[in-house]
């Protein structure tokens, strides 16, 4: 047990560093203001099904409060709901098997049906709600952002998190694939 929680804590801190990073150096703006296509929730997903909810919350959170420190401000509507989808993700760990090297097709599904209604939930509701409440921002604006967020990010996880997914599950070894001779 003691095993899994330092590597826990390791995959928090390697995770919060690799969404900073990836963040600050791919950031793809859209028409709608102060809101980006980000690549980094490609990798949260992959750990937050690797490691689990607490893992997944903590790099989203860490990470994103990180990224915001060292450009703008922490924004902590935001930052909240980047840890959020990592809990969400993170709760149907033990739904796959990606550890024993198996991740089918049906798992590409259930994982992107997962990730589209995280990203919905955290980028439609949690943040413009959290941006009301903490900042008082006006709600024309707030929910637009949330929409285009969200599904950047719903197309950014379903692919680079189903590739990321699949290439982790291939370098595993699968239960039962060695034989004794």
């Amino acid at each position: 047990m003691k095993n899994n929680s330092i590597k826990t804590v390791v995959a928090i801190g390697v995770g919060a560093a690799l969404f900073v990073v990836i963040g600050l150096l791919i950031n793809i703006p859209t028409p709608v203001p102060n809101t980006s296509i980000q690549l980094q929730y490609a990798v949260q997903a992959l750990l937050s099904i690797i490691f689990g909810p607490i893992a997944g919350f903590f790099v989203g959170f860490i990470g994103h409060a990180v990224k915001d420190a060292v450009t703008y401000g922490p924004w902590w509507s935001w930052i909240i709901a980047s840890g959020v989808f990592g809990l969400i993700v993170g709760f149907f760990k033990n739904r796959f098997r990606i550890q024993e090297g198996q991740f089918t097709g049906k798992d590409i599904i259930f994982f992107n049906v997962i990730q589209v209604v995280a990203n919905v939930l955290c980028w439609g509701v949690v943040a413009p709600v959290l941006d009301i409440l903490i900042y008082q921002q006006p709600v024309d604006l707030l929910f637009a952002q949330g929409l285009v967020a969200g599904i950047a990010n719903a197309i950014t996880v379903g692919i680079g998190g189903t590739l990321l997914l699949i290439a982790y599950a291939k370098s595993q070894v699968k239960q039962n694939s060695l034989t004794k001779e």
